[in-house]
């Protein structure tokens, strides 16, 4: 069957993924930009469309980025990744942050309590909104891309989720050397996680620890 994959997530030495306060002028909270710099020198997240002045890095840090998309069918996100609005759509013109050509390339699927026509983006992204929970939308996630694995690209909650009901095989993790107190944590209620891991660390001349977790082979 096909892995359910994270890649490139991001969190604070304190365990938040995203800041408190997000909003469109700040998609990360009072986390600003913080969380992401790692990646924005890299030429996976260059050619995503990230400007920058510098050679793109081929390094430590693209060698874990670029591993993003090969082998990915579709990929599955929160509501808060498509967005900022909150409770019924007041506005369906918004088509997400990336553009007429998402950097997807796949069906996509938004979890929301407030379902909506299917949204096709150049580039053969294709949002489909579901009100579903994990397993429910993982099943259909694998029926839009059969044999090819599943990308669960966040926000925080949904990682969570698909992480409490024990659905992800490979998570990469970024430890990103700040301090952010406040936003939206992990880790919170998934105490013994690493039991059901093998666990690798490569730390970055760029100051972040890239962590791989690996699911453990059931005996």
């Amino acid at each position: 069957m096909s892995l359910v994959r994270v890649h490139n997530f991001s969190v604070s030495l304190d365990g938040y993924g995203a800041g408190e306060g997000q909003r469109l002028e700040a998609p990360f909270g009072h986390a600003g930009s913080r969380l992401m710099e790692w990646a924005f020198g890299t030429k996976t997240f260059r050619e995503m469309g990230l400007p920058g002045d510098s050679e793109p890095s081929r390094g430590v840090d693209e060698a874990f980025a670029s591993q993003w998309g090969p082998g990915i069918g579709v990929e599955i996100m929160g509501r808060n990744k498509f967005g900022p609005q909150r409770g019924p759509w007041e506005d369906e013109e918004w088509k997400g942050w990336w553009g007429d050509n998402p950097v997807f390339h796949t069906p996509v699927v938004v979890l929301t309590h407030h379902p909506r026509p299917v949204l096709e983006m150049e580039g053969g992204t294709t949002f489909h909104f579901v009100d579903a929970d994990p397993v429910a939308a993982l099943k259909q996630a694998r029926a839009l891309a059969p044999d090819q694995d599943v990308r669960i690209g966040g926000g925080v909650s949904t990682v969570r989720q698909f992480l409490e009901a024990d659905l992800i095989d490979h998570l990469h993790i970024v430890v990103v050397p700040i301090i952010l107190g406040r936003g939206e944590q992990l880790w919170d209620g998934l105490e013994g996680l690493e039991e059901r891991f093998t666990i690798e660390a490569t730390p970055s001349p760029s100051g972040v620890v890239h962590l791989v977790f690996t699911r453990r082979v059931k005996e």
